[in-house]
């Protein structure tokens, strides 16, 4: 029995932000797969999922101040909350460049770059669920790894192509900043992977 019972609260935080994370990247994906006409209501959808992240993560830095006994390193729960916090930042981030940027028609690979950053998201979802009960995340930080490199191969073809065949320099510009946002939603979702394995290894 611990004298200093551990304030469990922690992993529903955690849960509630990655579940905001996937929400939010499967918004941006129905949306690019329906059509620029719904840009700007996807945006205000996930401004205001992005204002709840917002909330939860306060609510976690809040909570590691006050407790004394934290189920995991409090440095590794501050530092897990703000890497979450990054993943649904940068997944709004792509929202409101879509429209502000009036993109359309949508460019090629845009849908399979949202499909990724939502698969991400999911495996996220799952490791961090799994985070609570000791069961092993390993699998999953593989495979977000593996998706980060598959996002990365494709923004190098996509920017390739752009700088090849793209003669309208303002588009050019406007696309390659698309692109490099969404695969950067991937790196960030590798962050917080790279974190939850370290955070497996100091407690295994």
């Amino acid at each position: 029995m611990r004298l200093f019972p551990r304030e469990e609260k922690f992993f529903d935080l955690l849960e509630a932000h990655i579940e905001h994370s996937v929400e939010a990247a499967r918004l941006l994906n129905e949306s690019v797969k329906t059509g620029p006409h719904t840009f700007a209501q996807t945006a205000g959808e996930i401004k205001r999922i992005e204002y709840e992240g917002d909330r939860i993560t306060h609510q976690l830095f809040t909570r590691l101040n006050q407790t004394f006994v934290t189920p995991l390193d409090p440095e590794d729960l501050h530092g897990m909350g703000s890497a979450l916090d990054d993943v649904l930042d940068i997944i709004e981030d792509a929202a409101f460049r879509l429209t502000a940027y009036k993109i359309d028609p949508i460019p090629d690979g845009v849908i399979e770059l949202t499909a990724i950053i939502l698969e991400c998201c999911k495996t996220l979802q799952t490791a961090v669920v799994r985070l609570r009960t000791h069961l092993p995340i390993l699998d999953e930080c593989i495979e977000i790894n593996r998706l980060e490199n598959s996002a990365d191969e494709v923004v190098r073809k996509l920017v390739t192509r752009l700088f090849e065949e793209e003669t309208d320099a303002i588009r050019l510009l406007k696309h390659k900043e698309i692109f490099e946002t969404l695969e950067y939603a991937t790196d960030r979702c590798e962050d917080v992977a790279d974190i939850l394995q370290s955070v497996v290894v100091k407690n295994s």
